[in-house]
């Protein structure tokens, strides 16, 4: 859909339209208006019986105006057209009195899309799924869990939820847009126990069509094995050893070496990734890339938190990394272009951030990944957040597996795992074929040569 398409009959275009018009006729220099309805169900049950049942509807503006290079954000839910107009001379007064920034701005208008990608956001057949099948949803998963082996004796629950939202865009440089988007997820955490141990994990799927879901009773199978597992956990020694993540394990890990590469953490000076363009920072075989454009991706967008067009980008090729992460604001101040990487609540200012974030497979299995280790460990919790974005110093409590003569040997837990990541990006040696998504950042098991692993 292109911006000359949308509706005029749209109510949330009709209002966003004259928004932007009392700001402008009330001094603003600059306005960005944004616009969000939006619909959500959650069902949680635990042991079978309702524990939880949450239905929401919301509409919202969002007002970001400038005077000059002053600027304010404000958002409300007030929509009375008296209301919204106190809100927007509000606004616009706040902004008088805010310090001046001579890199605040809208983005150059040449970034704003000529046409709208249609990446199949919203699943239009379920929309917010109703209480009666989320319950359903929610109690099949549990009672999977439940009975996928006799050592799963009690459950922490298990919770279906779906959400549906609109949000409309308009800027006083004459950009309009707008889209639907839906989202689904369960997730199930069971509790085994035996000879004195008792342990918890968890499962979940989760996408933008509802159809797409793994069904409940695998999620809850595969919740069940997980906890089961662990049971009979032990302490290790404090070594040097391998250290594979798991694919959600190393979807966090990439999600830091992201943040490091975003404009407030690189022009604050609080990035490890601060004048690394065009280096070598990782392996070569490391391959991370960002693209908002994946048809219907949980992270995709057809357009950023300013309206700048979406595109996919390589932030790191062969292990250099050729990018950064931006917003206009980031862009101007560090000398650079925006990314179309801006995002933003319905009343805050737009920072950059990623959108559908992943690492490149590889091409061996994780059992390839797992014989090739004599001895290590497979993590597959990570605990706190114990990261340095200005050193990119690395700690973190873990559990997982002992790895021994290439096979699974025995859960651990109560340990730390150390590093650098500069070091441990570099010391990347094997990457999974395992890339499946399940959430905005995705990431296939990944072999780091060697951590500091303290335990006991």
């Amino acid at each position: 859909m292109t911006p000359r398409e949308l509706a005029d009959g749209d109510s949330d275009l009709s209002l966003a339209q004259w928004a932007l018009e009392r700001a402008r006729a009330r001094g603003a220099t600059a306005v960005e208006v944004l616009t969000s309805t939006a619909e959500a169900l959650s069902a949680g049950v635990r042991l079978g019986e309702v524990e939880k049942l949450k239905s929401s509807r919301e509409r919202r503006i969002g007002l970001r105006v400038f005077v000059e290079r002053s600027s304010a954000c404000a958002s409300t839910a007030e929509l009375s057209r008296d209301g919204l107009d106190r809100f927007i001379e509000e606004t616009i007064a706040l902004a008088r009195v805010t310090a001046r920034d001579p890199w605040s701005g809208l983005p150059p208008a040449q970034l704003h899309p000529r046409e709208i990608p249609q990446l199949n956001l919203a699943d239009s057949e379920h929309g917010v799924v109703g209480a009666e099948r989320a319950l359903d949803m929610a109690r099949r998963a549990e009672r999977a869990a439940l009975s996928s082996n006799p050592a799963i004796t009690n459950s922490e629950g298990a919770e279906f939820h779906s959400g549906w939202h609109r949000l409309t865009f308009l800027n006083s440089q004459g950009f309009g847009a707008s889209y639907e988007a839906t989202s689904y997820s369960l997730v199930a955490t069971p509790i085994a126990q035996a000879n004195g141990s008792m342990q918890r994990d968890y499962w979940y799927t989760a996408a933008r069509r509802y159809d797409q879901l793994q069904e409940p009773e695998e999620v809850g199978l595969i919740a069940g094995q997980r906890a089961r597992r662990r049971l009979g956990a032990r302490k290790i020694r404090t070594t040097k050893a391998p250290v594979v993540f798991d694919p959600e394990m190393g979807a966090g890990l990439i999600s830091a070496v992201a943040a490091a590469a975003c404009g407030h953490a690189l022009y604050a000076g609080a990035s490890f990734l601060k004048d690394k363009l065009g280096t070598q920072i990782a392996a070569p075989q490391v391959e991370l890339i960002d693209d908002p454009t994946i048809v219907g991706g949980l992270g995709s967008r057809p357009f950023d938190g300013e309206g700048a067009a979406a595109y996919r980008k390589a932030l790191i090729t062969n292990g250099e990394l050729k990018t950064y992460l931006l917003d206009s604001y980031s862009a101007r101040k560090l000398g650079l272009a925006s990314t179309g990487n801006a995002a933003r609540g319905i009343g805050g200012p737009p920072s950059a951030a990623p959108t559908n974030l992943y690492l490149a497979p590889g091409y061996e299995s994780p059992e390839q990944i797992i014989r090739s280790v004599e001895k290590g460990l497979l993590v597959t919790e990570l605990i706190g957040f114990g990261i340095n974005l200005v050193t990119g110093d690395y700690s973190r409590g873990a559990a997982g597996f002992w790895i021994e003569g290439g096979e699974i040997a025995y859960p651990v837990e109560e340990i730390t795992i150390a590093g650098n990541l500069s070091q441990m990006m570099r010391d990347i040696v094997m990457i999974g074929n395992d890339l499946h998504w399940r959430s905005w950042v995705a990431a296939p098991s990944i072999k780091i040569a060697e951590m500091t692993i303290a335990g006991a």
